[in-house]
């Protein structure tokens, strides 16, 4: 296949050209321009993935669940899949605090640095904690209570819902497993019918990614430095050693933790993987959203890596709701980074008690731009350290966000490999 048919190119090529208007948009003085005439597509791209998510998600997880031969077989892929799930989700945030830790990136802000980050972002920091106010006064099964809906058509017209949408689905899938086949059969013709065409909406809605694509990425880097392009660079020079700890995190757990499940526990080559899943991670880095992009990452996983529609079905959109392990790892990191810039130590129990709030937090993580930064607040508060101190990481949290999305697919995409090749499903 020639090189310019392929759609990964000219995605790559729409993140160049973003990135490359988004810093000539802020030294010309173009942000009214980028916001009333740029930023609009990428609205438009992200906004139809999200149309497409609820109805896929229904459609793929309860034919997927129906065409299981009995209930046992449910229960045995869906405990892999989850095992998997919290096992990776342990090993970033022990991976995030290890380097943390040692690099030990907070003893390198300045004080008046920390003092002017602090007060640029105090506004935004405070609607944040407003938020996780309201978040951190539910009770400790609030979590469990809110997956389960009054009302399936109010679940369904929210993406941030995702979670009941999943338990929705699989609860029509099993009962569809129990009642007669005769009785059926016409409501699997439907949702058959309706993944199939949703899957084609998908391929449809990827023609104009690369547009997208570069709309997204302009206005990220527009909102960020504004008209000013040294307020990006300086921001930048601040956090760069932050950042470049999240990043490295985040680089290792994808190459030793996914590389090593790839290589020693599947019989997928590392470069059919990584071109399988390139045109997802790269939606996943613009729209910095798991759920937007869950679309293209089934068609990658069932078209290009040989995931059978039956696990690919089930363990994606699962993936999609509770697997969210870079936004685990940059939670750990951000919280022990803050507190090392304020001056607070954190014992052995305090990280361990971090560890175990990020991997429930995860779980119950909207699959949404920044939806962690709400989670991240509950954990400082958890330990002893002041929520404020978010202002010192939200100029660059979108950045972060972008990039933590991408490993959360790609975690996704490798533990479907895992399941599909251990019941057998993994076309070679």
């Amino acid at each position: 296949m020639n090189w310019y048919k392929q759609l990964h190119v000219w995605i790559i090529l729409g993140l160049v050209f973003g990135l490359g208007y988004g810093i000539l948009s802020a030294a010309m003085g173009w942000g009214e321009f980028t916001q009333a005439w740029i930023s609009p597509f990428g609205d438009i791209f992200l906004n139809a993935l999200f149309m497409i998510a609820v109805p896929l998600v229904l459609g793929s997880i309860i034919t997927g669940v129906a065409s299981l031969s009995d209930t046992r077989k449910l229960a045995r892929i869906g405990g892999k899949t989850i095992l998997i799930y919290v096992s990776t989700t342990v090993a970033a945030l022990i991976i995030g605090l290890l380097l943390v830790n040692i690099i030990r990136p907070g003893d390198t802000v300045p004080e008046e640095v920390r003092l002017e980050l602090q007060a640029g972002y105090s506004d935004m920091a405070e609607e944040r904690q407003e938020s996780a106010a309201s978040a951190q006064e539910r009770g400790p099964l609030q979590a469990f209570v809110d997956m389960v809906p009054r009302n399936i058509a109010a679940a369904a017209s929210n993406n941030r819902n995702m979670l009941q949408v999943v338990l929705i689905s699989i609860l029509f899938g099993i009962a569809l497993l129990l009642i007669p086949k005769e009785k059926a059969k016409p409501m699997l013709g439907f949702f058959d019918s309706l993944t199939a065409v949703v899957i084609k909406i998908v391929e449809i809605i990827m023609w104009i990614a690369p547009l997208g694509v570069f709309a997204l990425l302009a206005d990220t880097v527009s909102l960020i430095s504004g008209d000013n392009l040294n307020e990006l660079w300086s921001l930048l020079g601040a956090l760069g050693f932050y950042m470049l700890v999240v990043l490295a995190g985040l680089v290792i757990h994808v190459i030793v933790t996914y590389g090593s499940i790839l290589k020693f526990l599947t019989p997928m080559s590392l470069k059919k993987f990584i071109m399988g899943i390139a045109p997802a991670q790269l939606v996943a880095f613009s729209t910095s959203s798991s759920g937007a992009t869950l679309p293209v990452t089934m068609d990658r996983a069932e078209n290009h890596l040989g995931v059978s529609e039956e696990v690919s079905s089930f363990v994606l959109p699962l993936g999609a709701t509770i697997n969210m392990d870079g936004t685990a790892l940059y939670q750990a990191v951000a919280a022990v980074f803050i507190a090392q810039t304020l001056g607070i130590a954190l014992g052995f129990m305090d990280q361990l008690e971090i560890i175990l709030l990020a991997l429930l937090a995860s779980i119950g993580t909207a699959a949404v731009p920044s939806a962690g930064i709400i989670m991240l607040i509950i954990i400082l508060q958890s330990v002893g350290v002041p929520a404020a101190g978010i202002a010192l990481i939200l100029g660059v949290d979108r950045i972060l966000d972008m990039c933590r999305t991408v490993c959360n697919i790609t975690g996704d995409a490798t533990v479907a490999t895992l399941v599909a090749s251990s019941e057998g499903q993994l076309e070679k």
